[in-house]
C-alpha cells in the first residue's frame, strides 16, 4: 500500500505496508508485514497494535513512532474507525470502538521525521517518541 494523499482504514496489510507514503492518512486496524514505513516522506499512519509487535516489523529509518495522546490526534483516529465501522459494518472497528478508552491504547502513531515541523498540531512525543536509531 502506498498512500499519496488519500485517507484509508484497512484491517491489515502485508510486507511493505505505507511503502514510500508522501500524504494522507492510514489506519491499519489488522497486522502488518515486514518493512512496514519504508521511505515514508509524508502522511500519517495508525497501527492497532494490542500485542506490540508492530516495532519490529517497522522500517525505522525515517519515521518516529509514539502514543496517540494528543486530542486533535486522537479525533482524527476515533473518526476514521468510526466511519469505517459506519460504512462497512466491520466488527472489528465497532469493538475498538465499543471500548475506545482502553482501546485507544493499543495504536501507534506513525509520523516520517521530515514531518515534525509540518504537523496541524504537535504530537505531543517529546518524552515517548521513538526515533531511528
Amino acid at each position: 500500500m502506498r498512500n499519496s494523499g488519500a485517507s484509508v482504514v484497512i484491517e491489515g496489510c502485508g510486507s511493505n505496508g505505507c511503502e514510500y507514503m508522501t500524504g494522507g492518512v492510514a489506519v491499519i486496524l489488522g497486522s502488518i508485514g515486514a518493512n512496514f514505513g519504508a521511505g515514508m516522506t509524508g502522511g500519517m499512519a495508525y497501527l492497532y497494535d494490542p500485542e506490540g509487535k508492530a516495532p519490529a516489523l517497522m522500517n525505522m529509518e525515517t519515521l518516529v513512532t509514539c502514543p496517540v495522546t494528543v486530542d486533535h490526534w486522537e479525533q482524527q483516529l476515533h473518526g476514521m474507525i468510526q466511519r469505517h465501522a459506519d460504512e462497512t459494518g466491520s466488527r472489528k472497528a465497532a469493538e475498538i470502538l465499543q471500548h475506545w478508552d482502553l482501546e485507544k491504547a493499543n495504536f501507534v502513531q506513525i509520523c516520517p521525521k521530515e514531518m515534525l515541523g509540518r504537523l496541524a498540531a504537535p504530537l505531543g512525543i517529546e518524552d515517548t517518541a521513538v526515533p531511528a536509531e
